[in-house]
């Protein structure tokens, strides 16, 4: 399940997308938003003190787009919005490779930066994503593979928007 409308774009994907394309999205045919805000996530080296070779994300198909859907819904109850990308991968990927877009348009600045942080701490604490990371040892050896559990710092990100 794919949403692509003139107003939201909700995706789910294992390849790798264009911050380009989302922008020129974004920002087309819509004089009355002045602002166009994104946030780009891409795999890190390290975690939790270890160094991290490469990262799975699964998800559940239909289950996950509606999740993200009713994240950006309630983004728009909030905000007044233009246009809202989401677009993220899932599959195998290596350090350095992009997660996520998470990109806002609004007639504000206000407004969108507010709503694309929304978005996002919504997104990495509620949305239905298992992560798997696999992990060197000091000799760049595959050490482990380790689920990671929610943080708490993500959590506490949420009550702001309480």
């Amino acid at each position: 399940m794919t949403v692509d409308n003139w107003q939201d774009r909700i995706q789910v994907q294992t390849a790798d997308f264009s911050i380009d394309e989302e922008y020129q999205r974004l920002s087309a045919n819509n004089a009355e938003d002045g602002a166009v805000v994104f946030f780009v996530g891409r795999v890190r080296d390290r975690n939790l003190g270890d160094q991290v070779s490469l990262l799975e994300l699964e998800h559940y198909p239909g289950m996950t787009e509606k999740a993200l859907q009713g994240i950006v819904d309630d983004a728009r109850c909030r905000w007044q919005l233009g246009r809202v990308s989401v677009v993220h991968r899932v599959g195998t990927m290596n350090v350095e490779e992009q997660i996520v877009f998470v990109g806002v348009s609004s007639a504000h600045r206000g407004n969108a930066f507010e709503a694309a942080e929304y978005i996002m701490d919504y997104l990495k604490s509620r949305a239905p994503f298992w992560k798997k990371e696999r992990i060197l040892n000091a000799a760049g050896d595959v050490q482990e593979e380790r689920w990671v559990d929610a943080r708490d710092s993500d959590a506490a990100a949420l009550e702001r928007w309480v």
